[in-house]
């Protein structure tokens, strides 16, 4: 559906990343640790109008159940965990897509990718998301100074079109002040990424508002998590030393492959008997960033800001390889729930209290609330997604959702370590509790995933009214207009 959304005050930083743990069920039911469910309106403070700073965190590959709020018993993650549990619990967080490009272009937008023709990751050969409005854009306007640090791929990082950036549009160009990430381009990522040196040499390759570093900038000798870290850190200091509201964008590289090792202590920390070398690699990601969280939760608390701050926590897509998706079916790359269901949480004391929240929540809704929660005022942005900010503070009923749509590129092979599940499916659709997918527009599977989160159970041929009018719904969705991304190779 597209949402015309009101705005009221509210300050907000926002942090997204995946959350994946092991649990035996993944039902609306389950929660694994954290606050039991409860009503989640009446906070004191929900009608007080704080103009929020926004600090979006967002892991990448990260799985259902690789955080221990959520279930995990292979590490513990106490800072991210701290948002879900001092927060809400989002336990119906659904991605835009199974890869990572096109949720990143919903997350900015709030809406579809296949608004732009993206169906599949870019491969740093020149693709780029056309100007558009953006959340970041819509808070720049607003007053907010705006950051984004860490992965964007998005297009516009590459060296050679460093003086097209009119033509081929980057963070700037889409919103942000000042930003720091890496070049986009090849063979640079994709060397080091075979040479499994992406993360320890990661920094040799970063460009900061539109120049690349050089060996006297701190950040070039970093283990990446890090270098991350300490920009978005000093990017808070600043803001706040200047008194500025702002929004910062900060997406990990974290747990993506290449897997290696974190620095000390967390290599060490997170070894196990039995386990292998990559899970081992993995592990120690994960528990690096959780740590550099929890510097920068603790940096909000050391200026004063953390009850005006809103902080989310996501991931781009479902699980990978080493990842744990509990119970959820296969992983990134595919359309069933483990490549497009991943916890999340938002935390901001001063209107939200400590729950769960088990309506489902998409990526595309992040612009519509956040920009509702900002005060931010633009009345007329069209976006697929919703505003929850009522819900979420005042308790107010959540809109009708009407039915969610996902089309991904055919990827063969699934990043897991078991084949991909067939029939394979190009497009999903979500009506209520029931699940469609199909390949080219024809149904494949239908599943009931409130009954059968597990997605076990094909129903495709018990219920061919409902397949028929869900069939009938997606194939007008992929006959709406798109404005193609760029591409410039």
């Amino acid at each position: 559906m597209i949402e015309q959304f009101s705005f009221r005050s509210v300050t907000v930083i926002t942090m997204v990343v995946a959350v994946f743990l092991p649990r035996p069920n993944i039902g609306a039911e389950a929660t694994g640790g954290g606050p039991p469910a409860g009503k989640i309106n009446g906070h004191p403070n929900a009608t007080i109008a704080v103009r929020p700073n926004i600090v979006l965190l967002m892991a990448d590959d990260l799985g259902y159940q690789d955080l221990s709020a959520f279930g995990n018993d292979r590490i513990t993650t106490p800072a991210i965990d701290r948002i879900a549990n001092e927060g809400l619990k989002l336990s119906r967080y659904y991605t835009a897509s199974a890869v990572c490009t096109p949720t990143r272009a919903s997350m900015l937008t709030g809406r579809y990718p296949i608004r732009y023709g993206i169906e599949g990751h870019f491969r740093d050969t020149g693709e780029y998301l056309p100007e558009t409005t953006t959340l970041a854009g819509l808070l720049r306007d607003a007053g907010y100074r705006t950051a984004h640090v860490g992965k964007w791929h998005l297009g516009g990082l590459r060296v050679k079109d460093t003086n097209r950036r009119d033509e081929i549009p980057g963070p700037h160009q889409h919103g942000f002040d000042r930003f720091l990430t890496q070049i986009e381009e090849q063979p640079l990522r994709g060397r080091m990424g075979a040479e499994r040196l992406l993360f320890r040499r990661g920094g040799t390759v970063l460009l900061r508002d539109d120049r690349r570093i050089n060996e006297r900038d701190p950040r070039y000798r970093q283990y990446l998590t890090d270098a991350f870290a300490d920009e978005a850190i000093d990017y808070i200091e600043n803001f706040v030393a200047e008194g500025e509201t702002f929004f910062l964008n900060l997406w990990w590289l974290t747990p993506h492959t290449p897997y290696e090792p974190a620095p000390e202590p967390h290599w060490t920390a997170t070894a196990a008997d039995g386990i292998t070398d990559d899970q081992h690699r993995f592990r120690s990601m994960v528990a690096r960033m959780d740590y550099q969280v929890g510097r920068i939760l603790d940096v909000l608390d050391r200026e004063g800001i953390a009850d005006d701050t809103i902080v989310v926590f996501c991931s781009d897509n479902g699980g990978a390889w080493e990842a744990n998706n509990g119970s959820l079916k296969a992983g990134k790359t595919d359309l069933h729930d483990g490549g497009v269901r991943t916890p999340a949480a938002v935390r901001y004391p001063r209107c939200i209290s400590p729950g769960r929240f088990d309506d489902l929540v998409h990526s595309t809704d992040w612009l519509p609330t956040l920009v509702a929660a900002t005060d931010t005022p633009r009345s007329d942005v069209e976006t697929d997604g919703l505003n929850l900010w009522p819900s979420w503070t005042d308790g107010a009923p959540v809109p009708e959702r009407g039915d969610l749509y996902w089309q991904i590129e055919f990827y063969r092979n699934l990043q897991r370590h078991e084949p991909k599940p067939v029939p394979y499916a190009t497009e999903a659709v979500r009506r209520g509790r029931w699940k469609m997918l199909s390949r080219g527009g024809e149904p494949v599977e239908l599943f009931d995933v409130e009954a059968d989160p597990g997605e076990h159970t094909n129903l495709l041929s018990e219920q061919p009214t409902l397949v028929e009018s869900m069939r009938r719904g997606l194939q007008r969705w992929l006959e709406e207009p798109r404005r193609p991304f760029g591409r410039e190779d």
